[in-house]
């Protein structure tokens, strides 16, 4: 993660924790939403962890695919403690909401005796605008999604999912702290470097390729030996940016104040 990124989150979770009066003062839930959008393997899940270790708080897993309708939603929310944050993972794909399901083309077609009650939009809704006062406070609700385009509107505004996080493709940066982590390599940055030849060969290569962290670490899970690794992430390197160029880095959008999300490309060049 770029340090700038880690500082965001930090702050904007030091701020959530030290406001219970204002909370309390203004009426409105002690709640705080975050949406962590981006392709597979960025670090998504990882995020979440680091999240709960630095709060010290609880983890609690919904799936939402599980939840009959919203009252058994409600009973589950009623089991979870405070100082906790509840994660709905892969949230695109995870639930079909009836109310926004887009309308039928063609002929018309006799509606089918629904196999089992659902959980619907406004129960999520009420859900996350906790309106269920019995479900406590100091709460930190966390959306991950590899497709944030697949998702309502209704669940992304402000108040809602208050900060965006892009998780993007692997930065120079993240790949020094997986090396340093893996390999024990260390002092990157040092032109008298062991390895300095093929370092500034991956920092040229990274900038023009989409891999992710997962398939960095996993490329140095092959070998124990930093010169195999390095040169076998070389040779992967090499075989994406052939595939298909880089175009698009990190980026955190806090959407408290602007209520919508926003996108942006990095682009190289300071164009």
């Amino acid at each position: 993660m770029e340090p700038e990124q880690k500082k965001a989150i930090m702050n904007d979770l030091d701020r959530f924790l030290s406001r219970r009066e204002f909370y309390k003062r203004v009426g409105r839930a002690w709640k705080r939403g975050y949406l962590l959008y981006g392709p597979p393997g960025t670090g998504k899940s990882s995020l979440v962890a680091a999240m709960a270790n630095y709060l010290k708080f609880d983890v609690y897993d919904l799936q939402l695919s599980n939840i009959m309708s919203d009252w058994q939603l409600r009973e589950l929310l009623l089991c979870t403690g405070n100082s906790s944050i509840l994660v709905i993972e892969d949230i695109d794909c995870s639930i079909d909401l009836p109310e926004r399901a887009a309308p039928p083309h063609g002929p018309t077609k006799m509606p089918e005796m629904p196999a089992r009650p659902k959980l619907t939009l406004s129960g999520l809704l009420n859900f996350i605008d906790g309106l269920w006062s019995s479900c406590g406070d100091e709460r930190i609700i966390v959306f991950t999604t590899n497709h944030v385009d697949k998702l309502d509107p209704a669940l992304l505004r402000a108040g809602r999912m208050d900060m965006h996080i892009l998780m993007s493709y692997c930065t120079f940066h993240g790949f020094k702290l997986l090396a340093s982590t893996y390999l024990g390599i260390t002092d990157t940055d040092s032109k008298d470097h062991h390895h300095r030849h093929v370092l500034v060969e991956i920092e040229g290569l990274i900038k023009e390729t989409k891999v992710t962290p997962a398939e960095v670490a996993e490329e140095f899970m092959k070998s124990e030996d930093p010169s195999l690794a390095l040169n076998g992430l070389v040779n992967l390197l090499k075989r994406k940016t052939m595939e298909d160029p880089a175009d698009g880095k990190l980026e955190v959008v806090d959407d408290e104040d602007a209520g919508q999300l926003r996108k942006k490309q990095k682009v190289d060049g300071g164009n």
